[in-house]
């Protein structure tokens, strides 16, 4: 095992694995341990991990590296930030540090079928047109409890999922990081996760890596877990409660970005009628759902204003 201290990052062995798995952790030491076991259990096993403690305690990271027995130790890594980067920044972090041909960001609280890596490798080893592959996910729900974590339910995630389209990656994210396998190389093409975004930086790179190449779906069978905890605060809460604001905020902006970069090479005509079409189309589907009763109530309205206005 090779670690790192303070703000310094470092690469693995010479050898290059086929599989970099980039581990973001803070102050989680159970859920790590849990990860890293999922990680041990899977059938393939030509892989190196990083995990980037994001200013937790690095004593108690390098603790559960430490439990590992075997070879496997020697294939995991860690970084350990002094201070919290957020989670973008730990992202790339975790994967300037690995070297292999193909990146996956196992977070510490998500989990995987044995058979995930094996799945994922094959597609893109027969697929090399595609940029990355997405497996069935489900959300498995889980509770705090006195004796550790205890699992409520379990719903499909996406269960219509048929294929990863740019056009349905537009509306909104199709997929979770726990469930991605892509190629190294498309950092070098498409940059690395932005760091000034801060909830929804997996789908900002999936929008740009969706835009230049296909991204392959793995249906079949279900092989990644978004393990969620709904009700939990603090260190054991989920980003995807925790920081619903935020994850709405970027939302915005990134989509705001987008629009004025295209505005600024096209002008504004296309928005301008857009906006209005929409909003005209919306108003048309909800008069529609109205009783008859509603309509007349809200044309006697409308007539009334207007002669108010004379």
């Amino acid at each position: 095992m090779s670690t790192s201290s303070g703000d310094e990052t470092m690469t693995l062995d010479a050898a290059s694995e086929r599989v970099g798995i980039v581990v973001r952790t803070k102050d989680r030491p159970a859920m790590l341990a849990r990860a890293l076991d999922d990680i041990l259990s899977q059938r393939f096993e030509d892989w190196r991990a990083v995990i980037v403690n994001d200013g937790g305690d690095s004593a108690a990271v390098d603790r559960v590296i430490a439990a590992v027995r075997g070879a496997a130790r020697g294939r995991i890594s860690a970084v350990h930030h002094s201070d919290s980067r957020g989670r973008s920044a730990a992202a790339n972090i975790g994967v300037q540090a690995l070297t292999g041909d193909y990146v996956v960001l196992h977070d510490d609280d998500d989990l995987w079928h044995p058979d995930f890596l094996a799945a994922t490798v094959d597609w893109l080893d027969r697929n090399p047109g595609d940029g990355g592959v997405v497996a069935r996910t489900e959300i498995v729900y889980e509770r705090e409890t006195a004796t550790g974590l205890e699992e409520t339910g379990r719903v499909p995630f996406w269960p219509a999922l048929t294929a990863i389209t740019y056009a349905e990656l537009l509306q909104v994210n199709r997929f979770v990081p726990i469930a991605y396998l892509y190629r190294r190389s498309l950092h070098d093409e498409v940059g690395y996760y932005r760091e000034d975004v801060h909830a929804a930086e997996d789908w900002e790179f999936n929008l740009r890596v969706a835009a230049r190449h296909p991204i392959g779906f793995l249906g079949d069978q279900v092989l990644a877990y978004w393990m969620q905890r709904p009700n939990s605060t603090g260190a054991l809460g989920n980003s995807m409660f925790l920081l619903e604001s935020e994850h709405e905020y970027y939302d915005r902006r990134i989509r705001d970005e987008a629009l004025r970069a295209y505005v600024a090479g096209h002008g504004d005509g296309l928005a301008l009628f857009l906006a209005r079409y929409v909003q005209d189309e919306v108003s048309r589907q909800l008069d529609e759902r109205r009783t008859i009763g509603q309509r007349l109530v809200g044309a006697a309205r409308r007539r009334w204003r207007a002669r108010r206005m004379r």
